[in-house]
Formats: C-alpha cells, structure tokens, sequence
C-alpha cells in the first residue's frame, strides 16, 4: 500500500554525519538511493525524484549514543516484495551486515547501520486488508522471517531502489513513553496504534506506523545535547491543512511540519 492516501506520512530524514563521502556511498551504494544533489557540507539522496535522506556533515559533532533519545532507525518502504527480495540477494552477494530479519505480520523487515551507526530497516508491507486490526488498534509481532522465500521474490537483479521508494516510518528512541506520546500524538497529531512492551507505534489514516518510540536503551534519557551525529530533523508532509511550521520533541529532535502539495 502507499503511505501517501494518510492524511500525515514521512517525507525526508536528515543525518548529522562526521564521514560525508562514506557515509553519502552507503545510502547510493548499498541502499541504491540516487544521488540528488551535494556541495561541500550536505548530500541528499532518494528515489522516483523525491529526497529521503539528506545528510549533513559536522566533524565537530559529538559523537551520539546508543543508550541517548534520538534515532532506532529509519525505515525504507519498498513497493513489492520482489524488490525486497532482489535487495536481500544484493545484500548477500555484496556481504552487507544484517544486524537482523523478522516477520512483524504486516510487513517483512531486514535490519541493518550505515557506516556511523545509524539504524536502517529495509521493509514491505503485506496487502493492508491481511492486517488485523481491532479497535484501531494494528496486531503486529515479532517473528522470524522465512529469508529463502522472500530472496526467492526477486523477479530480476537489483537495480537500485526503485520508483515509489519511500520512507515509510521512522522509529525514535525517547526517555520517557508518556512524553512521547504526548508530543507524537497531541502535537503532530498522530494516532496511536499498536503497543509492545517498552514502545508505541502511531500512525495516520490507518497505517501501521508512522512513527514509534521506544525505551529499550533510552530510559529516562535527557534532552539531547546539541551539536551531535544522528537524527537532525524528521520531516512530516501534512496533508490536514497545517502551515508549515518547525515543532521539537521532547528530547530536542526537530520536525518540520511541511503541507503537502494538492
């Protein structure tokens, strides 16, 4: 399914990197994200003529945590699962690292960094009317994945990410799920969707998630201490009638709020 029929989905992700030629190849090489523009600080990259991430480089940032609010990982959605499978077979021919795989019911995942540690998934959707939804509320898990049928998808070699790439959710670490939820759902105006012990995910119109937060490594984390590598700004294409507009969460994570085009 695509996430644009939601009234709110994600638009790009911006890194605060120390390696911008390293870490710019990984996102062009490994993803097979098209370049899309680059001068001496900044990179962005994406797919289908539409910029996902955009990195910007900052030697003098301090180095993030793991254990810090901030990013989990971000999440590219691929429009079939061929595609998926053709990255898998990319993935193991070129000896990409999988930091994991899992079968979460609407979706089929593989996990992986980029060179400075940011979390990545590379995901599709299941058809939406196999979820099982009660009350609003998405069932999701955590399962293994079956690697053999899914590399079996692959109709042809991988060519890069492939038109109508997007970034389909952005999963956040937070110090508190209280104040996560105040933020994600009172301000950006994301509703909530499933639950699984230590996180929340929201999503809009129905999707699974937009956006989550968890607590695994971040419990009672502080306000984040700026200027720092990972997670700049998330952008959020409203489609509700909002002016654009700049909003911080709770931990000083920016998102900008930027209306969608009719």
């Amino acid at each position: 399914m695509a996430t644009s029929s939601a009234p709110l989905e994600i638009g790009r992700v911006a890194l605060t990197v120390h390696d911008l030629n390293r870490t710019g190849a990984f996102y062009q090489n490994v993803l097979g994200l098209a370049p899309m523009g680059k001068d001496g600080e900044t990179a962005s990259y994406g797919a289908g003529g539409r910029v996902l991430v955009e990195l910007r480089r900052d030697k003098a940032a301090r180095k993030s945590s793991r254990r810090e609010a901030g990013l989990f990982h971000t999440a590219f959605l691929l429009p079939e699962r061929s595609d998926l499978g053709a990255w898998l077979r990319h993935a193991a021919g070129t000896r990409v690292g999988l930091h994991g795989a899992a079968d979460h019911l609407v979706s089929e995942a593989l996990y992986l960094a980029d060179p400075e540690g940011n979390g990545i998934e590379i995901y599709i959707d299941r058809p939406r009317d196999t979820w099982e939804v009660k009350g609003g509320m998405v069932k999701m898990s955590t399962d293994p994945l079956d690697l053999e049928s899914l590399a079996a998808s692959a109709a042809a070699p991988w060519q890069g990410a492939p038109e109508g790439t997007v970034i389909g959710h952005v999963h956040l670490q937070a110090g508190a799920l209280p104040q996560a939820q105040d933020f994600i759902s009172g301000e950006l105006g994301f509703d909530v969707t499933s639950t699984y012990p230590g996180a929340l995910f929201f999503g809009s119109g129905g999707y699974h998630h937009h956006l989550a937060g968890n607590i695994w490594n971040s419990r009672n984390a502080p306000m984040r201490q700026f200027p720092a590598t990972g997670l700049a700004s998330v952008e959020i294409l409203d489609g509700t009638g909002r002016n654009a507009t700049v909003l911080h969460d709770p931990w000083g994570t920016e998102f900008d709020i930027t209306p969608k085009e009719a």
